[in-house]
């Protein structure tokens, strides 16, 4: 996989990202959004800033856990002070954008399919990429059975979450580098890719129709808890192993109207990361009783003790991995492309590193100019 390419290249490239279906699985796996909203207790005698309150949006899920550890730890209430955060959980990235084109929250973490197609589809007025999130998360687990090494795979059934998302993409570019022949489309080829839900998968597995699946995790943890093995962890394809997996995005309303509010949930926010490396052992059970309270159901120690070892918590959007990425795309049929430049406003994040003393991050040119 490349690494950052020059301007024209990730705007010829990025667009194709835009122009495959609506993402509803590289950060989550479900379709439907919930509406369960709730507000953290703020002190009586906290200042407030600019707003009363912060409408904050995520998923239930462990690429999203830097938002999960920051409400449930209180980290980025503490930066918030008098202004209150509400939050609310969506299962679908596109259920996410539409609660922030339709103000019912203000700022989200999410992963990166979803906020570009947003913000193509607002014509690059809706939002804005603040921050980043999340790296890594992604493997390609198979039934041991049936496949013992790559060669393996020829033939064989391998489950995706969905045509056109990120790691339909992903496993799509790695099956044309191996030398092998699939239809974007339809699935079928050497490989037969087949599209199917994240919440299904494991059921399928279970049942023999799928012999493996390149998924995000928990669902590949969940797969090896049903007996699967990891043949690929796609970090081991990237320079450095990092790729994006989610990131922090913002109404562009909002920040115009509450910059000191959207600082605030940053410097939340890279606290947060900063805790959660530093003490990975409480970032995880603090994680999974966000999990249980948003949800109802924590994770089992099978599954989500190797699902988090394999996400990097981080806070740079990783932006030029972006146009890998889109590329992949380009190069398995599916695209179309407008310009994404302005996509990303990374000032207010590498004020608050600077102010840090950690070092600021780039926006592969796709800045706001």
């Amino acid at each position: 996989m490349s690494a950052a390419r020059p301007r024209t290249a990730a705007l010829r490239t990025l667009a194709a990202i835009a122009a495959l279906p609506l993402l509803l699985t590289a950060c989550g796996y479900g379709a439907e959004s919930t509406d369960d909203d709730q507000r953290a207790e703020v002190a009586a005698d906290a200042e407030k800033l600019s707003a009363d309150e912060v409408k904050i949006g995520y998923f239930p899920n462990l690429t999203h856990a830097t938002a999960l550890v920051g409400v449930q730890e209180g980290l980025l209430q503490k930066e918030l002070g008098g202004t209150a955060i509400k939050t609310s959980t969506f299962n679908a990235g596109p259920s996410e954008i539409e609660a922030l084109n339709a103000g019912s929250i203000d700022i989200g973490w999410i992963g990166p399919s979803p906020a570009i197609n947003g913000y193509t589809k607002s014509g690059g007025t809706n939002l804005r990429i603040v921050s980043g999130s999340a790296s890594g998360g992604v493997k390609l687990v198979v039934n041991p059975d049936r496949i013992k090494t790559v060669d393996d795979l020829k033939g064989k059934k391998i489950a995706t979450p969905q045509l056109g998302n990120t790691q339909d993409v992903a496993f799509l570019n790695w099956i044309a580098e191996q030398g092998w022949k699939v239809d974007a489309e339809s699935g079928k080829g050497d490989v037969s890719v087949v599209r199917s839900d994240n919440k299904v998968t494991p059921d399928a597995y279970r049942a023999g129709s799928l012999d493996g699946a390149w998924v995000p995790e928990p669902t590949a943890s969940k797969l090896v808890s049903e007996g699967a093995k990891v043949l690929l962890d796609e970090a081991d394809l990237w320079p450095d192993k990092k790729f994006v997996i989610t990131n922090i995005i913002v109404s562009q309303s909002f920040l115009k109207d509450h910059p000191d509010v959207v600082e605030a949930v940053l410097r939340g926010s890279v606290k947060t990361n900063e805790w959660i490396n530093a003490n990975p052992e409480e970032a995880k059970a603090a994680a999974n009783a966000q999990l249980a309270a948003d949800t109802g159901k924590a994770l089992p120690a099978e599954v989500i003790d190797p699902a988090w070892e394999s996400i990097a918590f981080l806070d740079d959007p990783l932006a030029a991995t972006l146009d890998a990425q889109a590329d992949h795309a380009v190069k398995a049929g599916l695209l179309e492309q407008p310009d994404l430049t302005g996509i990303y406003d990374l000032t207010p994040l590498n004020k608050v590193l600077k102010a840090d003393g950690k070092d600021e991050v780039d926006d592969a040119a796709l800045g706001v100019e």
